[in-house]
């Protein structure tokens, strides 16, 4: 049984009992060698790198064993990965592409082989990578991205640096210029080891590193050695180095959590002028001494030097100058508005630059990384996955960048080695040690025809999939469906109740049916302007803003025996089921105002609000002030806001307004047959069905009904209506509108 490897920073996870138990399963060893990889991100970055193997399978045709290669499928990630996500090609049909290539200009076309060469049923799209492992002569090969080694790809005198290394730990890893990914680079590797007998890896100049063993284990043990040796290597500079990009020239912001939540609308209303982000705050200790030093305006304009960097973070990213000791948030505001601008003008040079009239068209001109001194790094996406991991990608360009500063020397003589000429020399961009590709080659990977058709291959997004929504009264009843019915069309949730465990089981439940980055739970107390301000900070930090409010939450008084309330039943029923959703209002206008973007609010009323009962004075009229708050809100909320609302008839199903006793008080008091042995829902159906006769359909309102008008109200679809209220009420005569 092999021993575990002994490492200074990386841990060994090969687990050779598990390993066993998949016996000769190369697919299955191949799986499990890149989940063991991917799951530290040192090694490679989320959805970053390829693994692959080659072996023997039974063609489907001849019967006869052939050689196969297996290899991470297009858009994958290693750290996740299961057996359906590896393409299989047969690796004789991958040699006979070197007789059709028809050079470097050409290298696109031969992708669309890669389809034509599946082994069997296999249908998983091949990478662009899949050449790259084909023509490289082992068994098994990883191509990671690791912050150190890519340090060595991205240093002005990377090349001697890696001499070095190699030198102090016994190595044989081969340097070589940078070459786009695709079939021209897998020739070049092929070439590479042809040249270096006896070579044990390949640093990709500005790109990354490849690896290789005789076994899965092997392999495994390679990469991660290497990785190790390089971070021992890397770190040793930066120890000796001390301070790093020039020195701070601020401190970090004590308020900063403070200061991102009062800043994220405004910022994320800004660069959502193509669409709406979601967001993500980083305050990361390696995130701040970036955005608090020296050199970060001119490193951030350089942008990241890894193509799998630049593909989520943009070329570069948007840099904020902004003094938290000295100057106020409302400047910083007006910085961003101000930036935001320059960065798409720049972006849109920069697009029109190197475009050509077979060019994707432009996208998105706003930046996805933001970084701002003292309060740290802002990353934005889609979704709050691709959110986190845009900022997690520009952490991994900060470590780049710093190992590229510590390995900083004396100025080498000649070109930089990432350029294979000495007039490809000049393309590049370099500060102090740190080299970025040039942009013609950024924009050759960004605006790439096969990255773009990946792009188109991705699902159409969901109804609300970039909106957040703040449900007010989500832990039961109607809000507890809404919630859920908005998770299932891809909202992003932040659940809200007096009643905290509640809320926390409905966003587990909501997260069930989306993702658990893409729902939270707070607790808010109605009553209090403190606590819903605390709820509208804590959704902002979470998801960046709020795109729609939804108040389900409101309170029934119950009589006493003279059918009277006292005073404070009759304040406090107006305080809950009125003045709190004015707070609400209150409270988030502000964030409205800052986003700049549409939204809606869609508070809870009740038929009982047009139609007088007995012995409900304080919940009825409560409603009644509540229909008319609604147009209030719309007028003074307008036009970046429309307010609407719902007027159910009686909710009984899941309702917390109707306890068990009220059921069977309700069901006494109208005579309804039932047993006491009979659960509390079943109570509740009967007494549903009693309301239900009263109106012209017949059939009782269940939660999921007043749900479906309210995301309707919250959604685009309404994107017209504002300042009214819909019945949802089975058809209730005498409180048809008048």
């Amino acid at each position: 049984m092999p021993e575990i490897e002994e490492m200074l920073h990386l841990k060994d996870l090969w687990n050779e009992e598990e390993a066993r138990r998949l016996g000769n399963d190369q697919l299955g060893l191949l799986r499990y060698r890149s989940n063991l990889l991917g799951a530290d991100l040192r090694i490679t970055n989320f959805g970053g790198g390829n693994t692959s193997s080659k072996f023997e399978l039974r063609d489907p045709f001849s019967r006869a064993p052939v050689r196969v290669l297996a290899v991470k499928g297009s858009g994958g990630d290693i750290g996740s990965i299961t057996e359906s996500g590896f393409a299989l090609l047969y690796l004789d049909r991958l040699e006979q592409l070197k007789t059709l290539y028809r050079g470097e200009q050409y290298e696109d076309e031969m992708v669309g082989y890669y389809s034509l060469a599946a082994f069997g049923h296999n249908r998983v799209a091949a990478s662009i990578d899949t050449p790259l492992h084909a023509f490289l002569p082992f068994e098994h090969v990883d191509h990671l991205h690791p912050d150190w080694a890519i340090a060595l790809a991205a240093s002005a005198n990377g090349k001697p640096k890696l001499e070095e290394f190699n030198r102090q730990f016994g190595r044989r890893i081969v340097w070589l210029p940078w070459q786009r990914p695709g079939f021209e680079l897998a020739l070049r590797l092929e070439r590479a080891v042809r040249e270096n007998p006896g070579a044990e890896g390949i640093i990709l100049g500005g790109h990354g590193l490849f690896t290789w063993g005789k076994t899965q284990r092997e392999c495994y043990l390679n990469s991660i050695r290497t990785i190790d040796e390089m971070g021992e290597f890397v770190l040793e500079h930066q120890k000796r180095k001390g301070t790093l990009f020039g020195g701070p020239v601020c401190s970090t912001a004590s308020e900063r959590m403070e200061i991102a939540a009062a800043i994220l609308p405004a910022l994320r209303g800004a660069v959502s002028s193509n669409r709406r982000v979601i967001a993500h705050y980083n305050d990361h200790e390696d995130a701040l001494a970036f955005a608090n030093s020296q050199w970060a305006r001119e490193l951030s304009a350089l942008g990241t030097s890894c193509p799998d960097h630049f593909l989520r973070t943009r070329v570069s990213p948007m840099f904020i100058s902004w003094d938290p000791q000295k100057q106020d948030r409302k400047l910083l505001k007006a910085r961003i508005q101000e930036q935001v601008v320059r960065y798409r003008a720049d972006y849109r040079r920069y697009y029109d630059s190197y475009a050509t009239k077979d060019s994707p068209k432009l996208r998105d001109t706003n930046p996805s990384v933001v970084i701002i001194p003292g309060v740290g790094l802002f990353g934005f996406g889609k979704n709050k996955s691709e959110a986190r991991i845009t900022s997690e990608f520009f952490i991994n360009a900060v470590h780049v960048m710093a190992g590229a500063n510590a390995l900083e020397g004396a100025a080498t003589p000649g070109p930089l080695p990432q350029a294979r000429t000495s007039e490809q020399s000049n393309e590049f961009t370099q500060f102090h040690n740190y080299v970025a590709l040039p942009r013609s080659e950024a924009f050759r990977i960004e605006y790439w025809a096969l990255e773009e058709a990946k792009l188109q291959r991705m699902p159409r997004e969901a109804e609300f999939s970039r909106k957040i929504a703040l449900v007010v009264g989500g832990a039961s009843g109607i809000g507890r469906e809404v919630a859920l019915l908005l998770a299932r069309r891809g909202a992003h949730l932040v659940i809200a109740d007096f009643n905290q465990a509640g809320a926390e089981k409905v966003a587990a439940e909501a997260a069930a049916v989306s993702s658990k980055e893409q729902v939270a739970h707070a607790a808010a107390d109605l009553s209090s302007a403190e606590s819903l301000a605390q709820t509208v900070n804590s959704t902002i930090l979470r998801f960046g803003g709020i795109d729609a409010i939804v108040n389900t939450a409101a309170i029934y008084p119950v009589p006493a025996s003279d059918g009277e309330l006292n005073l404070s039943e009759w304040a406090n029923t107006f305080s809950v089921n009125v003045s709190a959703n004015y707070l609400l209002a209150r409270a988030t206008a502000w964030v409205f105002k800052d986003q700049n973007l549409h939204a809606s609010m869609v508070l809870t009323s009740s038929a009982n609000a047009v139609v007088p009962k007995q012995g409900s004075e304080a919940y009825d009229t409560s409603k009644a002030a509540l229909n008319h708050l609604v147009r209030e809100l719309a007028i003074k909320l307008g036009p970046e806001v429309r307010v609407n609302g719902i007027a159910p008839a009686t909710v009984v199903a899941g309702s917390t307004m109707f306890p068990r006793d009220r059921v069977i008080q309700s069901l006494e008091k109208y005579k309804i047959a039932f047993s006491t042995e009979e659960n509390t829902e079943a109570l509740r159906a009967k007494l549903a069905d009693f309301y239900a006769q009263r109106t012209l359909t017949k059939r009782p309102i269940l939660p999921e009904d007043c749900a479906r008008a309210i995301v309707w109200l919250a959604g685009e679809e309404s994107a017209k209506t504002t300042g009214h209220i819909i019945p949802v009420d089975g058809g209730l005569a005498e409180a048809f509108l008048r």
